[in-house]
């Protein structure tokens, strides 16, 4: 099985929360046993798993650059969710009657932002991220770093076409409400109530015209300021919550 590195506090305490299997190995910084360090190491001992303590520059080397918090480790990839999985989830929604409250990007490419949108995705209670597997961010370590142990709880599903994922949610009942800044009405005159999957695109390219076509209903975020558009994991955050406001 392939393994990768996972950053961080909050990413590893998720990991070790909820799939602690995946474990292979923890490395953590020399002389660091503070507060937040500490329980992730103990827990790691009780698991069974070996931890390497090392000096800054090895942590630094081995993450390549990227912000480890004094503790990193090597874990078994984590199986990718795909159109099944999504379908299976619907199924699940619809036994429990609960609408499903879908996420979907188009053309999100820096995984940065891509993890920022998963944890506003689960502060929003949004029960799926769904992505393309083409010209989309991959969930790496990176995005999970900057997820703060929100890519252990929200499921990402990476679809191959996702136009035609959009029409299969459109069976299912699932209103499609996309973002676009020529869209004629604003996300304070519309509706965000029931089964819904919410559809944010790239910055500057937005969504796709094959993604814009299936979509129900288009909305923009009215901008007040000079400026023409927000970061997507921002915009994302604001229409999510505004969706949260409506759904209560």
């Amino acid at each position: 099985m392939s393994s990768e590195l996972a950053y961080g506090i909050h990413s590893l305490s998720a990991i070790i929360e909820r799939e602690p299997e995946r474990l292979i190995e923890i490395y953590a910084l020399k002389g660091r046993q503070d507060d937040r360090v500490a329980p992730i190491i103990n827990q790691a001992y009780s698991l069974g798993i070996s931890v390497q303590f090392m000096s800054r520059k090895a942590l630094d080397d081995k993450s390549k650059g990227e912000q480890h918090q004094g503790i990193m480790a090597r874990v078994k990839a984590a199986k990718q969710k795909d159109e099944n999985d999504l379908s299976q989830l619907i199924v699940e929604l619809d036994k429990a009657n609960k609408p499903p409250f879908l996420l979907i990007l188009d053309g999100v490419t820096d995984p940065h932002n891509l993890g920022a949108v998963i944890r506003s995705a689960d502060a929003a209670g949004v029960d799926g991220v769904i992505v393309p597997k083409d010209k989309s961010a991959k969930l790496n370590a990176t995005a999970r770093k900057v997820a703060c142990g929100a890519a252990e709880v929200v499921p990402l599903f990476v679809v191959t076409n996702l136009a035609r994922t959009l029409k299969a949610l459109q069976q299912d009942g699932v209103w499609i409400i996309g973002t676009a800044g020529e869209a004629e009405q604003d996300l304070y005159q519309v509706k965000f109530d029931g089964p819904l999957a919410l559809v944010m695109g790239a910055e500057g390219s937005g969504m796709r015209r094959l993604t814009r076509e299936n979509c129900d209903q288009l909305v923009k975020i009215p901008m007040a300021g000079s400026v023409s558009s927000l970061n997507v994991s921002v915009a994302t955050g604001v229409i999510l919550f505004e969706a949260v406001r409506q759904r209560i």
